[in-house]
């Protein structure tokens, strides 16, 4: 088994398992999800191949966070099928689950411990040889602007720093696959750098990212490939080019989702308003 480095700048190098036998890091196939009459995820299809980071873009309600929680487990489909490197996650869970960090939207955590204190646990959870849990802890506080924290409660953190923590630990055990849902929302623009860095490097280093957002420009400066979801199902998948076939990325989500502006006349009072004080 080779070694890899999956982070840059400060991190140091810590193994990536090997490279699979499996032609996708992560193949969805056929899947389904309904909440009553609503049909959330609809027959959706999608496969992302090793070695990518790769954006999984749509409107609110499109269906992205839906797709996300089945694929990593969180979720059962009604339908359908999704594997990690060739892994069934219904099928064998442990195994396709060990493969995988995952950062869900609104993810609770175990905010009654420290952040050095969560990072631990999650290690060891995720079976990371106890040598190893303290060098990565110190590493990837220092890599997301969390040092000074690290011995602050979770509860205590704000939105943006929760987010962070919940970060490293998704990375903590040095997946082959990492899935995050929203990972720079509620997050500043230099720690939003960081970030960008340490995916950049992992991804380098033969790891793979796919990574939900609702910011066209985000997807656009970051990822290599990415899929356009909306009502539940794929509109337009490819490299970068190839969805934007010659035109910005924003104008062709635009055109593919149906975005229609307003007329004129609407909200006609809240201007007439504003040019009346």
């Amino acid at each position: 088994m080779g070694r890899a480095t999956v982070f840059t700048g400060t991190m140091s190098e810590f193994p990536v398992n090997g490279p699979g036998d499996s032609p996708a890091a992560l193949e969805l196939t056929g899947l389904v999800k309904r909440f009553g009459t609503k049909v959330a995820v609809d027959n959706l299809q999608l496969r992302v191949r090793p070695g990518c980071l790769f954006g999984l873009v749509g409107p609110n309600g499109a269906g992205k966070t839906t797709t996300l929680s089945m694929a990593t487990g969180l979720l059962r489909p009604d339908a359908g099928r999704a594997a990690i490197l060739g892994h069934d996650v219904w099928q064998d869970p442990a195994r396709a689950k060990a493969l995988i960090g995952v950062l869900p939207d609104g993810m609770r955590l175990f905010d009654r411990l420290s952040g050095a204190e969560l990072l631990r646990y999650v290690g060891l959870l995720r079976r990371v040889p106890e040598r190893d849990i303290a060098t990565r802890s110190t590493e990837l506080l220092a890599a997301l602007g969390l040092s000074d924290d690290a011995n602050t409660l979770v509860v205590e953190y704000s939105a943006g720093m929760t987010k962070k923590i919940g970060l490293a630990c998704a990375l903590i055990h040095a997946p082959r696959l990492v899935i995050l849902d929203e990972p720079f929302e509620a997050v500043d623009p230099v720690s939003g750098e960081h970030i960008r860095t340490i995916l950049r490097g992992y991804v380098a280093s033969g790891g793979t990212v796919v990574l939900s957002s609702h910011v066209m420009e985000l997807v656009e400066s970051l990822c290599d490939e990415l899929a356009v979801v909306a009502q539940g199902r794929v509109l337009a998948a490819g490299t970068l080019d190839q969805v934007r076939a010659g035109s910005s990325l924003q104008q062709r989500f635009l055109d593919l989702v149906g975005y229609t502006a307003a007329g004129e006349g609407a909200l006609a009072w809240l201007r007439s308003s504003s040019s009346s004080s």
